[in-house]
């Protein structure tokens, strides 16, 4: 019998894995339970509205972790809810920190997969959907008793997962979300804030 070197060993053992890892499938679809996880930037738009006849209203970035829970149905067509813990903003007036708010806004968004169903490992998404935010524990550097309404809007969401194997990927998303909320201070209407922000999210996700 002919002797095989370990040498030849190691060759035909990374080969049969090439030739494993390169024909691995990672089929994508109808069925799959999803959560995806990192950190989230929530970037208001520039022109956040106007308090108290003609004040200019402004409201800063912040970041913090995220996570969504999604199914796909179809292999082209999914459902994902955006959750997170409360984000907390400072307001200006006119240039002045003059307080802060806390806001929760859970986005649930119907999404079309181009891509689902086959084995590529780069698996881009589109959605559109609602947007409910509730805003919390607002506060005005002046004493003032300051009341934001929660809000209902629209949102738009593009993403892409990298496939990694069967379960785990990488992720990263954005939403255009349309937060509007009308502003009392001292129980009086003060106007309008508008967040309208958009909100990027990098992280992993995993397959059930």
């Amino acid at each position: 019998m002919r002797n095989i070197k370990p040498r030849h060993i190691v060759a035909i053992s990374l080969s049969t894995a090439t030739l494993t890892f390169s024909g691995a499938s990672f089929a994508y679809g109808e069925g799959d339970f999803f959560t995806r996880l990192g950190i989230a930037k929530v970037a208001p738009t520039s022109d956040n509205g106007e308090l108290l006849g003609g004040a200019d209203v402004h409201v800063d970035s912040e970041s913090g972790p995220a996570f969504t829970l999604g199914y796909r149905f179809h292999d082209t067509l999914g459902v994902e809810l955006l959750a997170a813990l409360p984000f907390k903003h400072d307001l200006q007036v006119d240039g002045v920190t003059d307080g802060s708010t806390k806001h929760l806004p859970p986005t649930l968004t119907f999404q079309y997969y181009p891509l689902g169903g086959s084995n590529a490992r780069v698996q881009p998404y589109l959605g559109v959907g609602v947007n409910y935010t509730h805003f919390s524990d607002e506060k005005t550097d002046i004493g003032a008793s300051l009341s934001l309404e929660d809000s209902w809007g629209v949102a738009g969401q593009v993403g892409v997962d990298l496939l990694i194997d069967d379960h785990w990927a990488l992720n990263a998303a954005a939403w255009y979300i349309d937060i509007d909320s009308d502003a009392t201070i001292n129980g009086e209407s003060a106007g309008s804030v508008d967040i309208d922000p958009v909100v990027v999210m990098g992280g992993i996700s995993y397959r059930f």
